[in-house]
């Protein structure tokens, strides 16, 4: 993030940008000369969210009552210091930094791919070296913020900007982050999230203008150098040759300075030497090889002025005052528009604002297996709930054909390339009775509403129907039924042995401390529960979307990860099923939760039936039969699953269409471009043969079994008939 190598240029060449500083004195200082203001530091949660995720296990779905945990500790460190925190978060991805947010999921799915090699290799968790965050952890982050009593913000642009102009204008004690663009706005100063010894509040400032100073720039000359040297903005290629330029004219270059450093000391020096001493502006517009170019480079330079601050650097043209970000408004009620923005700045809802506002989202990584055939990308199973969550969001924005809008989704999963957006249909909902408007279901405070929000929000999922019975149980509960439910119904692979261990973990989870969670420990890793906790938690995510949608049937508290997750203890629960522990051992003897238990699992049971998905028992104790049969086929049937749901898309990038198995359903053999596809009756040939396949395995290796203890047993008699 920022500005490339310019962290480790002020840590190794540049060593007086940094100072060690105690944030409290700075509070008693900044009260003493400003006496009546608390001290406030505005906190980029983005960038500390891997510093904040510091429980031992991080790969098994999120130790979430222990993350809880840990925030609470951070809070009240600065609280009794004085200290008031304001947290930001990113709402959008700006057009400008989508190629950017591209190249860095991309390079998450290698890292993820290394991930579960290594898993399936050692059955155990990387080390740190290959930490990578759990999934949903800004969404959750967010919430549990706002449930400590916190301040939160959720962008209406890229954060970063928020944040310093935040810091300027509300005159604040500083920023903490781990962003070098920090160092690049002029506004207050900047604080290191990963230097900070919460302890004693000790942590490094970084000065730009001692930044300034060594360099021999000013501090309006900063924009200019970020945008030079490449940032989130501008390509690092785009001026590589200009760099090249300065570093071949910089005769002050030192040999043991790495390159980079040696470039950041060149293009400092000829921003001093040529354009300061010589035509300046003119000048630079000579020198660079911008071209059209020009309009995303001198948006490079303006994105780092906060309001009220020029630069002398900025190339005029016209295109300048338009917004990079083309704001195309889907919901045509300024009302529930406004409610919706408020909603979104207050860190309230998820995702609805930008349905609403722009019709384009994004998801980033997940910890799942692009190598196991059984488990599609959690953007797939989840699509047909997000379809008639965007039903339900769009209605009224029908054009004149009378279709909802198509929504934009950038969702990450392993095969996507993520070149253009996936086109996705809203699907409409069915409900007795019809859809209720937003107007109601947002703004209406009449009793009968929450029930009709209730109901809606089960009619995105599919379960009208069991409303009655969702609706006795307590709220966490009712919300695991339905995801779990919503899963059985989309993906075969799941069995009875899944669905007791993420039973039973939920309803442990209830009589354990986050230090008695901590201290649970593991035999072994198994990847697929490793991706079924990642799975499971995106659902979650899935459910605080249609919450949001439908007018918050249920308090965003009883959503939350930590009431009904914890990524060791299902990975224990998951693993004593699968080795056919009795349920009475998966729920540690309590005989109360034995009760809960066959009460939950008998309503997601019916529910399944009345759908015609009958569970199966299908332990997995033998892990080498299931990890060798995955490395076999590999990824040639990778993603074959279909939902259940009718699931109308267009894939932009891999150029075919989807439809699932629904009451929309309708078989096609060619898409818009002429060019053949796979139809339904095709796709459950392929899925057939796909489960073939496993059968055979499955059957061959209970066959070498017997024949081995058929082998033994003669060889034990041969030895007693010749005693």
């Amino acid at each position: 993030m920022g500005v490339r190598g310019l962290h480790g240029f002020v840590a190794n060449a540049c060593p007086s940008v940094c100072t060690v500083v105690n944030l409290k004195e700075m509070a008693e200082k900044y009260q003493i000369h400003q006496p009546g203001c608390i001290p406030v530091i505005v906190v980029d949660a983005m960038c500390c969210l891997r510093h904040w995720y510091t429980p031992e296990s991080w790969v098994c779905g999120g130790q979430w009552l222990e993350y809880l945990s840990v925030l609470e500790d951070f809070i009240k460190a600065f609280t009794t210091a004085g200290i008031k925190l304001v947290f930001f978060f990113d709402g959008v991805v700006e057009q400008k930094k989508r190629h950017e947010w591209v190249k860095r999921r991309l390079r998450n799915n290698k890292e993820i791919s290394r991930i579960f090699q290594f898993m399936k290799t050692h059955r155990r968790q990387p080390g740190r070296d290959m930490f990578f965050i759990p999934s949903g952890l800004a969404t959750f982050t967010r919430f549990a913020l706002k449930s400590l009593g916190q301040e939160t913000v959720c962008s209406l642009q890229e954060a970063d900007y928020e944040v310093a102009s935040y810091g300027l204008q509300n005159n604040c004690l500083g920023i903490l982050g781990e962003d070098t663009d920090y160092l690049i706005f002029n506004t207050c100063p900047y604080f290191s999230i990963s230097k900070l010894h919460l302890d004693c509040l000790v942590t490094v400032m970084f000065s730009r203008e001692n930044l300034c100073h060594s360099l021999g720039l000013n501090v309006t000359d900063l924009p200019l150098l970020a945008c030079l040297l490449g940032n989130d903005t501008v390509p690092e290629g785009m001026l590589e040759s200009f760099r090249q330029k300065c570093l071949s004219g910089y005769s002050s270059a030192k040999q043991n300075n790495d390159k980079r450093t040696n470039t950041i000391l060149a293009v400092a020096d000829y921003i001093t030497r040529v354009l300061h001493l010589q035509q300046g502006l003119k000048d630079l517009e000579e020198m660079l090889p911008l071209g059209r170019n020009k309009t995303v480079f001198c948006r490079g330079v303006a994105s780092y002025l906060l309001p009220g601050q020029q630069s002398p650097w900025l190339l005029q043209i016209p295109s300048l005052e338009t917004s990079d970000k083309q704001e195309v408004i889907m919901w045509s009620d300024p009302e529930i528009l406004q409610v919706a923005k408020e909603h979104h700045v207050q860190a309230e809802s998820y995702l609805v604002y930008n349905i609403l506002s722009s019709g384009e989202i994004e998801c980033s990584n997940t910890l799942e297996d692009e190598f196991d055939p059984e488990l599609p990308g959690q953007a797939l199973i989840f699509r047909p709930a997000r379809q008639h969550i965007y039903s339900l969001l769009l209605e009224d924005s029908k054009d004149a054909c009378r279709s909802c809008p198509i929504v934009k989704e950038w969702f990450v999963y392993f095969g996507n390339q993520l070149k253009q957006p996936e086109l996705v249909q809203p699907i409409k909902l069915d409900i007795p009775g019809g859809i209720p408007s937003l107007r109601t279901l947002w703004l209406s405070q009449d009793a009968e509403v929450q029930a009709q929000r209730y109901s809606t929000f089960l009619a995105c999922f599919h379960l009208w129907n069991e409303r009655e019975e969702l609706q006795a149980l307590e709220n966490s509960l009712a919300a695991l039924c339905c995801l779990l439910i919503y899963l059985l119904w989309q993906v075969d692979a799941f069995s009875l042995e899944d669905l007791n261990a993420f039973i039973a973990q939920t309803l442990c989870l209830r009589g354990k401390s986050a230090a008695q969670l901590s201290g649970l420990q593991l035999t072994h890793v198994d990847s697929r529960a490793v991706q079924l906790g990642s799975l499971f938690i995106r659902g979650l995510t899935t459910l605080i979307l249609a919450n949001s949608a439908c007018g918050f049937p249920f308090r965003m508290d009883d959503l939350m990860a930590w009431k009904m997750f914890d990524g060791k203890l299902f990975q224990q629960k998951y693993q004593q099923s699968h080795r056919g522990c009795s349920v009475e051992e998966l729920l540690e003897g309590n005989k109360y939760w034995l009760t809960e238990f066959q009460n939950l699992k008998s309503l997601i049971c019916k529910a399944c039936m009345k759908n015609n998905r009958v569970l199966q028992s299908r332990q997995r104790g033998n892990e080498f039969i299931r990890e060798s049969e995955s490395r076999r086929w590999g990824s040639s049937f990778q993603r074959s699953h279909q939902p259940r749901f009718s699931s109308l898309f267009h894939n932009p990038n891999q150029g075919h269409q989807w439809r699932g198995l629904g009451p929309y359903t309708s078989r096609f053999e060619t898409g818009p471009s002429g060019r053949r596809y796979r139809s339904e009756e095709q796709s459950q040939k392929r899925r057939g043969f796909q489960h073939t396949l496993r059968e055979i395995i499955f059957y061959f290796s209970i066959l070498e079994k017997r024949i081995k203890a058929f082998i033994s047993l003669l060889s034990w008699c041969l030895r007693r008939d010749a005693t």
